[in-house]
């Protein structure tokens, strides 16, 4: 039992379809409890065919307060919002969704924000490196825009989705800033390395990169959160890598995620 819940507790929800590997639940209701917030947050599975009937529902229920977004509905859940940041409109996905005064929602997308977070608390600064993530979609998305405000040299992005990672290379490119190309996953030459896939979530699922190809000195990260040590962190170790999990990337984000929710972020 979580102390003081009640009837007024205030409600939010994470979405995603698997929905048992996410860490947040614990963890921002306990960041509620520490800022003096009567909130719960609660994991909820939908399946994409269902998003929107559940949208609908979630707008109708007036103690529900945020939705936090997981795969695969971050590019669904943008085009829900009324309202969003400029990060959000940019990459037009969201995995943050806020309650607005009128009952509609405004969004952000911070998992970029986490990723190089987690990065840089493992002493890896990505200004001036040279690049390859993995993945173009909501995650690998954000990724990308942090890597390339951090200042990264290069960038290459590998995305069987062709489509998808051409349009998101065509945007970054548009910013004028760190030139953005197509990649393999080959990540011989690059200094970061980064998954935004959910290769590794299933056993047996291939690696993202050809891990015989990566240089010791090359920073490895990761999104996913359980297995908690991904196959291609794993990996990545025993060639010598420092590397980046999933749940170092929450722990990073999480502030980010609550000031959020509470509209404590000055957006909106």
């Amino acid at each position: 039992m979580i102390p003081g819940l009640s009837g007024a507790t205030r409600l939010y929800v994470i979405v995603g379809d698997p929905i048992a590997q996410v860490r947040s639940p614990a963890g921002v209701t306990a960041a509620f409890a520490a800022r003096g917030h009567d909130g719960i947050l609660v994991p909820v599975q939908v399946a994409p065919a269902d998003l929107p009937d559940f949208l609908s529902v979630a707008t109708r229920l007036k103690n529900l307060d945020g939705i936090v977004v997981t795969i695969p509905h971050k590019f669904a859940c943008y085009q829900a919002c009324a309202s969003a940041t400029e990060r959000a409109h940019f990459l037009r996905t969201a995995n943050l969704m806020r309650r607005r005064a009128d009952g509609s929602w405004h969004g952000d997308m911070v998992d970029g924000l986490g990723f190089v977070g987690a990065a840089r608390a493992k002493g890896i600064d990505p200004r001036g490196m040279r690049a390859l993530l993995v993945g173009a979609g909501g995650a690998g998305s954000a990724i990308a825009l942090a890597l390339v405000e951090a200042g990264v040299s290069d960038l290459a992005i590998h995305d069987s989705a062709t489509e998808r990672r051409d349009a998101l290379i065509g945007r970054l490119n548009g910013l004028g800033r760190t030139p953005v190309r197509v990649g393999t996953r080959d990540p011989a030459g690059f200094d970061f390395v980064a998954n935004a896939t959910p290769a590794g979530m299933k056993e047996g699922d291939p690696l993202p990169v050809d891990v015989a190809r990566l240089a010791p000195t090359a920073y490895c990260g990761c999104v996913i959160t359980q297995p908690e040590v991904s196959p291609f962190v794993a990996a990545a170790r025993r060639v010598g890598c420092v590397t980046g999990t999933g749940t170092d990337m929450y722990e990073q984000h999480q502030g980010i995620i609550v000031d959020f929710l509470l509209g404590r972020d000055g957006e909106g």
